[in-house]
This record gives structure tokens, C-alpha cells and sequence, in this order.
């Protein structure tokens, strides 16, 4: 292949997937405390271990891929003599794509025969897994850099993330509901429902009371937005609560003719602003909510 794939660690694929399919994968970092970890698919900390220092309390913060980091991935590829598709965390949540922007920029003034592609992806977790995903199988097909690049822009508004989170303090740390609601909410059961829309920033929706309420809810919520009754695959990833991320799961596979799904972790820079506890569901569907 004549350019190298790339993507980070918002993705949200199993550890093994980025290998397996000679995918360049960038950490963003997370801090607890004074240690910085790079958020890389659970190999440094254990996603397990990652929640449960929340569940007793404590707030990481998260950091982006500077440029310079994008240049020091991107340029050896292009002193190679290959191109790069880099498909990049929303930039609606994270500032790390204007990172490789400029990194490609930069770059391109140096090797001017070379191309460093950036894509926003305007997609978050498994929903930029899943979009990954159909890349892999583009690429194994062996479409051009060009052809990857023009289907990416033309059907990523069509891959819907759909999300309940378990507890309402962390939304309100990112600044999505007041204290006194959150508090509240958490009181009474209240569950967010959340949306990414088409500038890839998390939006709630609305709330159910209950957490098998808010599960269903996903999957009664998939039907507005289905383009019919068969999924070649779909995605659930969840923050250290597997079970509710298999019941999610079940339940599309009854409604819904499913040829495969994939489970995961979300990863410590996603979790460490949703919190423990919280199940998202993704699809290539109808184009998504503005």
C-alpha cells in the first residue's frame, strides 16, 4: 500500500485491531494526580483499574496531540517515500485535529511530492472505531488514498452515536448541566441521553428515568435513524459495564438482522468526561441529528 493509515486513541478499538490491520494509532494523554498515561487501548493502566480510581473519586483531566507530536509520527512515514490517511477524534471534543492540520501543513512544505491527508471525523469512540472500520475493508479492497478520503466525507454524517451515561456530575464537569441538576438527576435516577451531531459535539436529547430505561431507550432511539433492517456491523462501547453493554447489544440483534458487533472499552480521554457507567451504541444509519 502506497500511504500508511493512522487514527488515535479516541477510536476506541480493541488493542489488537490497530495491529492486526497495520493501523498507526496516536495516544492522547490523561492525567490522575501527577502521573500522565497515555490513553493507549489499556496497556498502560487497565480500563478496570481506570474506573474504579474514578468510582472513588478521583477527576482525571485530558491533554491533546500537540503539533509537534503529529510530526514526529507523520514525517519519517514521508521521508519513506508514502502518503497518510490520518482520521482524527472530533474535533467538536478535542483540539487535537487542528494539531495534525498543522502538522500536515507544515510537512507538506518539506516533502511536497508527499501527502499527510487529515480527516475530521467529526466521530467519537467506537463511532470512529466503526467508521475505522469500514475504512480497513476500503482499504483491503485497495482503493486509492483519494477514493478512501471521498467516501469518509461522504458518509460519516451517517454514522449515528447514540449514548446514556450512568452519572450526571461528570456531564456537569464538562459544562452540559448545571450542578444543581446533576445533583438532582442523580437523586432521582435521571439518565441523559446524548447524541453526537453533526459537529461532532455531544448534545443531550432528553432523559429517561432508570437505567434499563435509558437502555432501551438506545434501541428504541436506533429506529429513527435505520436506513433498513440489516447491519453488516454495528458498535457498543461502555465504561467499565460490560453486562449493560452485551443487553444493549441482544436487544439489536432481535430487532435488527446484525451480521457482526463489536464490544469495547471506552477509553480513559472519552471516560474520563462521561464517567463510569456509560453505554453507547453505533450504527451506519440515516444522516445523524444537527
Amino acid at each position: 500500500m502506497s500511504y500508511v493509515l493512522m487514527t488515535d486513541s479516541g477510536s476506541d478499538l480493541p488493542h489488537a485491531y490497530y495491529g492486526e490491520n497495520d493501523i498507526t494509532m496516536l495516544s492522547i494523554y490523561f492525567s490522575l494526580g501527577d502521573k500522565t498515561v497515555p490513553d493507549d487501548a489499556g496497556q498502560s493502566m487497565a480500563y478496570e483499574e481506570f474506573y474504579r480510581i474514578m468510582r472513588g473519586g478521583a477527576m482525571p483531566t485530558t491533554s491533546m496531540i500537540t503539533p509537534e507530536d503529529y510530526t514526529r509520527t507523520f514525517e519519517p512515514v514521508l521521508a519513506s517515500a508514502r502518503d497518510i490517511l490520518y482520521i482524527a477524534f472530533s474535533s467538536g471534543l478535542s483540539g487535537s485535529c487542528q494539531g495534525a492540520f498543522m502538522a500536515a501543513e507544515e510537512l507538506a512544505k518539506k516533502y511536497p511530492d508527499r501527502r499527510a491527508v487529515v480527516i475530521d471525523s467529526l466521530c467519537a469512540s467506537l463511532g470512529q472505531g466503526l467508521l475505522m472500520d469500514y475504512v480497513v475493508r476500503l482499504v483491503r479492497e485497495g482503493r486509492s488514498l483519494d477514493e478512501v478520503h471521498a467516501w469518509v466525507e461522504e458518509n460519516k454524517m451517517q454514522f449515528n452515536h447514540l449514548v446514556t451515561v450512568d452519572d450526571l456530575m461528570h456531564l456537569h464537569r464538562g459544562g452540559r448541566v448545571s450542578r444543581a441538576s446533576a445533583m438532582m438527576g442523580t437523586l432521582i435516577g435521571i439518565k441523559p441521553m446524548i447524541y453526537v451531531n453533526h459537529e461532532g459535539k455531544l448534545i443531550v436529547d432528553s432523559k429517561k428515568r432508570g437505567r434499563r430505561h435509558a437502555l432501551d431507550r438506545l434501541v428504541e432511539w436506533m429506529g429513527e435513524y435505520v436506513g433498513g433492517t440489516e447491519f453488516d456491523t454495528i458498535a457498543v462501547s461502555h465504561s467499565d459495564c460490560e453486562a449493560d453493554a452485551q443487553y444493549v447489544a441482544d436487544r439489536v440483534c432481535e430487532r435488527y438482522r446484525v451480521g457482526r458487533v463489536i464490544i469495547n472499552h471506552i477509553g480513559a480521554v472519552i471516560g474520563s468526561h462521561t464517567g463510569p457507567g456509560t453505554v453507547a451504541l453505533f450504527f451506519l444509519g440515516k444522516t445523524r441529528q444537527r
